[in-house]
């Protein structure tokens, strides 16, 4: 059985036309599937029309979280739920074309463990797509691990590689692509064209999109900190030879073009050294703070998602 994982935020003009497309190209699978919709709090009526495809037959099951708890929480719990030989994970919002599926579904059987899209072409603006290639460029310059380029969330992944996500990696700030990535396994990529979202806006805001971004880069690297160490170790070098110039004019008195430092009163680029000294200063505190940071929530261990009830085809809805 194929299991497909929706994760929905105010997707309510798109589940009808998602089910459809889902149910049309299922047509070519010789395999049964499930979808489980990750309902993260919406408030335009997702949930009713989820609801709806359940009552009309649509295999399909929800999740219904108790407040938003975001996109990777949403996924996180899809996988915990869904049942299938293999997972699918795919926005609600039509931009994952559904006849990729088939494909990831063909290299599946092929024996690859994980099938991953990569998009070829983005249907975003300028500036979206700009800061797109640079967190994927930042995040295979300073990584632990290899992420492929203009690879998001949508693929497919084996059992077995679903179960090593959920039951071995219990980090409560999740990266799901990232995750992925570390699992290893047999791994392949899919090129496909994103569709234009057809209604509404993309859910995800800038200030989502910069967490979702330091998420990636603070959670599989550790070069922020070693380039903190390298950045006070270069101040303390140019600090050092300061002193030196300084000693030697002082014993000396040498003259540089003419001038001689005892001669500039200096008040100036004191100021400005001390400000870059003190702005070099907070960065680094920033730095260590977004790992402390990451490390007190994780140290909490509060869950990642709260589940207010399961609605699936085959038993009545159950609260959590």
């Amino acid at each position: 059985m194929i299991s497909i994982v929706v994760p929905v935020f105010n997707e309510a003009e798109n589940v009808d036309v998602l089910c459809e497309r889902l149910r049309q190209e299922a047509l070519k699978w010789d395999d049964d599937f499930e979808t489980i919709f990750v309902n993260d709090a919406s408030t335009d009526g997702t949930r009713e029309h989820v609801l709806k495809q359940i009552a009309q037959g649509f295999p399909a099951s929800l999740v219904q979280f108790s407040r938003n708890f975001g996109h990777q929480a949403a996924i996180t719990a899809g996988l915990v739920h869904a049942k299938g030989d293999a997972v699918v994970v795919m926005d609600g919002d039509l931009q994952d074309p559904p006849s990729v599926i088939t494909e990831f579904i063909q290299q599946w059987k092929n024996g690859h463990d994980v099938v991953y899209g990569i998009r070829t072409k983005r249907k975003e603006g300028f500036w979206l797509r700009f800061s797109y290639a640079a967190f994927y460029n930042v995040l295979s310059a300073v990584g632990n691990i290899s992420i492929p380029k203009d690879s998001g969330d949508f693929c497919l992944m084996d059992r077995k590689v679903v179960d090593v996500l959920v039951r071995e990696m219990p980090e409560q700030i999740r990266f799901v692509r990232g995750l992925r990535a570390y699992a290893g396994f047999r791994q392949i990529g899919v090129t496909f064209e994103r569709s234009e979202r057809i209604h509404d806006t993309s859910k995800y805001s800038g200030k989502k999109l910069i967490g979702l971004a330091a998420d990636g880069i603070f959670g599989f690297s550790t070069l922020p900190l070693r380039i903190a160490s390298y950045l006070g170790l270069l101040v303390a070098l140019g600090s050092f030879l300061v002193g030196l110039f300084f000693i030697f004019h002082r014993i000396l008195d040498f003259k540089i073009f003419g001038y001689s430092p005892a001669d500039v009163p200096g008040m100036a680029s004191l100021a400005v050294g001390l400000f870059f000294l003190f702005g070099i200063t907070l960065t680094i505190l920033g730095i260590i703070g977004e790992y402390i940071g990451r490390i007190y929530l994780e140290v909490k261990k509060r869950p990642q998602y709260i589940i207010e009830e399961v609605i699936n085809p085959n038993s009545d809805s159950i609260g959590n």
